[in-house]
């Protein structure tokens, strides 16, 4: 794997040239230190990983020409995680590691106890695009914006079942045996818990899925962390 990565939203092929934008010109040249004529890979969540020769890198911008392939298209599951937004610091942290550890999509939501009642979808998409580069995917998942939980509820597609991570089932962490493959989404909630009505209408719904993490109860990113283990070791790609 190459020493630099960078993610690139450009088609990519061979002799294809590609423009850098003034921010990825400085990275590479003024952060990395790197020369026209060095060679780095790139990917754009699309079509794989390609390497690519710095043609130029100036302050305004600059420009690649991409080499060969390096790496197929890997894409993750069909998993989607769906958690409260908590403190700032923390919040990077779950979409860090979701990137990392296979999440196709990634959907900030609203509770009654939600601490954070705005985010920054540009500033967590930047975080997954990072991971990925870090950890040499070729695939970023897209970040939602932060929706309240009954609309999200309302417009759920059933087909899409939900393992709900319930502090209130602490104990013998469960397994995942006999649950369906096929498109899930992982439910992490605020650091209050749920409202009594959100978890009786989460109770109530056939599609979801309600599972322990242990004894203990988590905090927010450490049972986001979990459970997409979990999940991933039992249904995913792992």
């Amino acid at each position: 794997m190459a020493r630099i990565r960078l993610f690139i939203d450009h088609p990519l092929g061979t002799g294809q040239p590609v423009p850098l934008d003034a921010a990825q010109a400085h990275y590479l040249g003024g952060v990395m230190r790197l020369s026209p004529g060095a060679v780095i890979e790139v990917f754009n969540g699309r079509d794989g990983a390609w390497s690519a020769r710095i043609a130029s890198a100036g302050k305004r911008g600059g420009s690649l020409d991409v080499l060969e392939q390096t790496a197929p298209q890997r894409n993750p599951p069909d998993l989607w995680l769906v958690f409260a937004p908590i403190k700032k610091a923390r919040t990077d942290f779950i979409v860090e590691k979701a990137a990392e550890m296979g999440a196709a999509r990634i959907l900030p939501v609203q509770t009654e106890f939600t601490n954070s009642e705005r985010i920054r979808q540009d500033r967590l998409q930047a975080h997954a695009v990072e991971a990925a580069e870090q950890c040499g995917g070729t695939f970023v998942p897209a970040i939602a914006d932060l929706a309240p939980l009954p609309r999200l509820l309302d417009g759920w597609d059933a087909s899409r079942r939900i393992l709900w991570a319930d502090e209130a089932m602490a104990g013998p962490a469960d397994t995942l045996a006999g649950l369906p493959r096929g498109p899930w989404a992982i439910l992490i909630g605020p650091e209050g818990g749920f409202s009594d009505a959100e978890r009786a209408r989460l109770r109530a719904l056939p599609f979801v899925n309600r599972i322990s993490l242990g004894p203990r109860i988590l905090r927010a990113d450490t049972a986001a962390v979990a459970a997409l283990a979990l999940w991933q070791a039992a249904l995913g790609d792992w």
